[in-house]
């Protein structure tokens, strides 16, 4: 019998995610204030305490994409930055790929992060190398996709997706940012930790708990 993830589990990561945004406001904020606007932290320890509330609220009712969607809608709600509307476009559309489901096995897991991806590329008009939040999100997708097709576990296939965002992460930290504010600091943004992956490193690190 393959591994599924339940409800409950969902949930609970959710309620994790919510508070590790939290504990992280100032260092995130920090980090966004070498190059960006200062406020990522404070917009994602909004989003956090929104989505406790939210997974502590809000019964799955056998449909765990659909209560990811309310999830993301509840994120966006909260956090309307545009890191913000990133990680709710993140939530509905992962939700989106895994409507009517009521356990999740490797495959939906997969196609979740494929959507969020997807999603995340396209609403935030960023490729990968344009050090955003895209150069930790699409290396950790495609390892956790291959990890799957290869027959690990779900516990295998998290970490190989955390190195591979971690990976992403320190790859682009030399680089210059291209998009969004972060690209008007211009040559000072080269060496500094991009906020975006590192927020999506941390939120992945406590998925896998």
């Amino acid at each position: 019998m393959s591994e599924t993830v339940t409800s409950d589990a969902v949930v609970a990561a959710v309620q994790r995610v919510g508070a590790e945004l939290v504990a992280q406001e100032a260092y995130l904020t920090s980090l966004d204030q070498q190059m960006g606007d200062g406020d990522l932290g404070i917009t994602l320890s909004k989003i956090g305490l929104a989505l406790q509330e939210f997974a502590a609220a809000t019964p799955v009712e056998d449909d765990i994409g659909k209560w990811l969607g309310k999830a993301g809608m509840a994120a966006n709600k909260a956090g309307s930055s545009s890191f913000g509307t990133l990680l709710a476009t993140a939530l509905m559309r992962g939700g989106r790929a895994v409507t009517g489901k009521v356990t999740l096995t490797g495959a939906d897991l997969a196609a979740m992060f494929a959507a969020a991806d997807a999603g995340v590329q396209e609403r935030g008009k960023a490729q990968p190398g344009d050090k955003t939040v895209i150069d930790a999100l699409h290396p950790a997708a495609q390892a956790f996709a291959a990890a799957i097709d290869a027959g690990q576990s779900l516990r295998e296939a998290g970490e190989a997706a955390l190195a591979a965002a971690e990976a992403g992460r320190d790859s682009v930290t030399p680089q210059r940012s291209r998009i969004g504010r972060a690209s008007w600091v211009g040559e000072r943004t080269e060496g500094k930790v991009d906020p975006g992956c590192e927020a999506f490193v941390v939120m992945l690190r406590t998925v896998l708990g």
